[in-house]
C-alpha cells in the first residue's frame, strides 16, 4: 500500500500545482511534505492515471475533509458539517426578562 501511495502521489504533484484545492496555500520543496492527496470519491483504489480522482489538500484541509464526511455519515447534515446532531434545548436567555426588572 505504501508504494501504491507513493507513485499516486508523486503522479499526483507532477500533473497539479503545489496549491491546496480548498484554501489556495502554495507549497515549495521544504514543506510539500504538508500537501496530501485527497481522493475525491474517497476510494483509495480508484487513481485513474489522469488524476480525475485527486485532489491536493493541506494536512489542515484534508483532515476538515474527512471530518465533514464522517459528519455527514453520522447524520450531522450534509449541508453543515459544524451542525449538532441533537437540537439544542438549553435556553440560556429564558429568564432573562425578569433578571433585568430585578435590576
Amino acid at each position: 500500500m505504501a508504494r501504491q501511495e507513493d507513485s499516486y502521489r508523486d503522479q499526483a504533484l507532477k500533473i497539479y500545482p503545489w496549491i491546496c484545492g480548498r484554501c489556495g496555500r502554495e507549497f515549495t520543496h521544504s514543506n510539500l511534505r504538508e500537501l496530501t492527496v485527497h481522493h475525491r470519491d474517497h476510494n483509495h483504489s480508484n487513481n485513474p492515471p489522469d488524476g480525475s480522482n485527486w485532489e491536493l489538500l493541506c494536512l489542515y484541509c484534508h483532515d476538515n475533509e474527512h471530518q465533514r464526511q464522517l459528519e455527514a455519515s453520522r447524520g450531522g447534515g450534509a449541508g453543515n458539517a459544524n451542525a449538532p446532531s441533537q437540537p439544542a434545548t438549553h435556553n440560556p436567555f429564558a429568564d432573562l426578562k425578569a433578571r433585568l426588572e430585578r435590576k
